[in-house]
């Protein structure tokens, strides 16, 4: 009987592997198929002129188009004033610089003053330690959960990065204040994150396994001597974040206006002093999810004990309507987009004509937004600051710029100018002050939102 149970579970197995084969070979690509694929190729002059070209140089430089090499026109019929463009050099920190830039040219209009920046440094600093105990504290909050849960692998993934969004901004800087940049300027290592980025992740992936196996009644205080490492490596990074600076005031003349020693916070308090965390909304275009909801991102916060990231989904036009309002009261934006797309970074423009990459390989490519964010395709990628719009004489925008922190000898003038089209396109989030956002949107953030987990590709952090 046994014999025969052997050979029964044998001829099944190899029923299944001969279906498996034969659907695996139905499936491949035979010496017929690819003899056709070969027949489908044709060898002109124009097209070996395309294979030679592409062979010595970019596909982005090649699919140029010529039609469209005039310079879009710099104008704009509404624009707030900011002063000096910032630098975030090799690091993934586009989020901090875009939030902090929105709140230096409040500062700068409201004190008059010359070019001014805060201390990215300085937030960056507390940023990657929160981000060290948010990871420490799930790794505690999931350690009944197998290492092979989603969540827990995603955990173990995603340790720490200096990548972000505004949450990120508005608990941190709510939690320590801000300096200016000449009382914690930046280093080596703030300036290119990837190496110490890199020690981070593998230590806490270190602790993260440790705490996995300790008693649960001794996570707490061993998590504190981790923190306490970590505080160490950062100092070692980024140098000692001041618990109080003297700072002098001049104005936009070079005229000394005072000199006062301060904190983080009180500095904030008395130069800024807007309440972050609760005067701000997020507002989204996906497609790909219904509009008029409200969403949750599942541990996509900086700090333990902070917010995770919420945001109204609506219509491009509604939150068009919005950023137009902001701009013409002289209100920044934190905004964020795919910003390589259809990118000519020697003009400095976001412009669907930029590139044709149909003439280039004779193919069409014709994915929608919602399509293209379905399939991976796209997502927002950066953030920078919104500055600028051009309407036209029915009020319709036209083009809109934005304020990167790619350098000042970058794009235009350190800008970035979009088409409109463009915007519909590859527009993603944008964060505004409660007083440009109409009722029925508030409304729609008191109710409980949609959580969605914190792997959800469109939800990676901004660089």
């Amino acid at each position: 009987m046994k014999i025969l149970r052997f050979f029964i579970a044998l001829f099944s197995i190899s029923a299944v592997c001969t279906g498996m084969c034969s659907q695996n070979r139905d499936g491949g690509i035979s010496e017929s198929m690819l003899s056709r694929i070969r027949e489908g190729y044709k060898e002109t002059p124009s097209e070996k002129a395309v294979r030679n070209a592409l062979a010595g140089q970019s596909i982005a430089l090649l699919a140029v188009n010529s039609d469209n090499a005039s310079m879009i026109d710099t104008h704009f019929s509404d624009r707030v004033p900011t002063k000096g463009i910032t630098d975030q050099r090799s690091s993934g920190r586009c989020w901090l610089f875009t939030g902090l830039n929105v709140l230096r040219a409040r500062m700068i209009q409201k004190y008059d003053l010359g070019e001014f920046e805060f201390s990215q440094n300085y937030i960056s600093f507390y940023d990657l330690l929160e981000k060290s105990n948010l990871f420490l504290q799930a790794i505690i909050d999931t350690r009944n959960l197998k290492l092979e849960d989603r969540k827990v692998d995603w955990l173990f993934k995603n340790p720490i990065g200096d990548g972000g969004q505004f949450t990120g901004v508005s608990n941190l800087i709510m939690k320590y204040g801000v300096v200016p940049k000449d009382v914690m300027p930046e280093t080596y290592q703030s300036n290119s994150t990837s190496e110490m980025r890199s020690i981070l992740s593998n230590k806490l992936r270190q602790y993260g396994l440790e705490l996995r196996e300790i008693k649960p009644s001794d996570a707490s205080a061993r998590k504190e001597e981790m923190l306490t490492d970590i505080y160490s490596i950062l100092v070692r990074c980024l140098g000692i974040p001041p618990t109080d600076f003297e700072w002098t005031r001049y104005d936009s003349n070079g005229r000394f206006v005072s000199c006062k020693r301060y904190t983080p916070k009180e500095f904030y308090g008395e130069f800024v002093g807007t309440d972050l965390e609760n005067n701000y909304v997020m507002v989204m275009n996906d497609p790909t999810r219904e509009y008029y909801k409200t969403y949750e991102i599942e541990y996509d916060r900086h700090v333990y004990d902070g917010d995770n990231w919420i945001y109204v989904n609506l219509p491009i036009e509604r939150i068009k309507e919005m950023a137009i309002a902001s701009i013409k009261d002289n209100t920044a934006m934190y905004f964020s987009c795919d910003v390589r797309k259809f990118l000519d970074s020697s003009k400095g423009t976001l412009d669907l004509a930029n590139m044709d990459y149909s003439s280039l390989f004779g193919t069409d490519f014709s994915m929608d937004k919602k399509q293209r964010i379905q399939t991976y395709a796209s997502a927002s990628s950066h953030a920078m600051t919104l500055i600028a719009v051009d309407l036209d004489d029915n009020g319709a925008p036209r083009k809109w710029m934005v304020e990167n922190s790619w350098g000042a000898s970058s794009g235009y003038k350190g800008n970035l100018i979009m088409t409109d089209e463009w915007f519909n396109e590859y527009m993603f989030r944008l964060v505004l002050e409660k007083k440009y956002v109409p009722a029925d949107v508030l409304d729609l953030l008191k109710k409980k939102p949609v959580m969605l987990p914190s792997w959800d590709p469109m939800f990676l952090p901004e660089d």
